[in-house]
């Protein structure tokens, strides 16, 4: 199980991570705002990859999953947020290749009591690759001089010793 994200959502006081509630503890006198007013506004782009042979109704249920990711990292879906979610299986490869496209071919697929690990495994990767997106950003400036500042990455585990996340 696999995921990519495209973070560009929610607000810093919903921040958590590992339960902890960063945002909160690191407000603008640590990590200055932008000074863009983002109201609801922002969105994230979900992709799920699993080798578990899926059919794409079960594909689509692990897309949804990937709320429970975010979620866990504070993010809850606002009225202006654009999310889209994906997800694909890698199993089922070169089916019919050597068929005449006449004759039915076996695919193979889990039974649906497997699906709860998967699930698991969706929501975990997914708050990992959002943690991945926020730790690996840096400081940029973007158009009219818009400075995004980065997460320090210093003062996140600061927090996260304080709150006993870390040793």
């Amino acid at each position: 199980m696999g995921a990519l994200v495209q973070a560009n959502y929610g607000r810093r006081e919903q921040l958590r991570v590992d339960g902890v509630p960063v945002g909160r503890e690191m407000g603008p006198e640590v990590v200055p705002l932008p000074g863009l007013p983002m109201g609801d506004a922002g969105s994230i782009i979900v992709i799920v990859a699993t080798d578990a042979p899926l059919l794409p109704g079960q594909c689509r249920r692990l897309a949804q999953r990937a709320t429970l990711g975010i979620a866990r990292m504070g993010g809850i879906g606002a009225n202006g947020s654009g999310d889209i979610f994906l997800a694909f299986s890698t199993a089922n490869r070169n089916l019919g290749e050597d068929s005449d496209f006449i004759q039915p071919i076996t695919v193979r697929t889990l039974p649906p009591g497997a699906m709860t690990p998967l699930f698991e495994a969706a929501a975990d990767a997914v708050e990992e690759a959002i943690l991945n997106a926020l730790c690996a950003a840096v400081t940029t400036t973007g158009i009219n001089g818009v400075v995004v500042h980065a997460l320090p990455l210093d003062r996140l585990r600061e927090v996260l010793k304080a709150f006993k996340r870390l040793d």
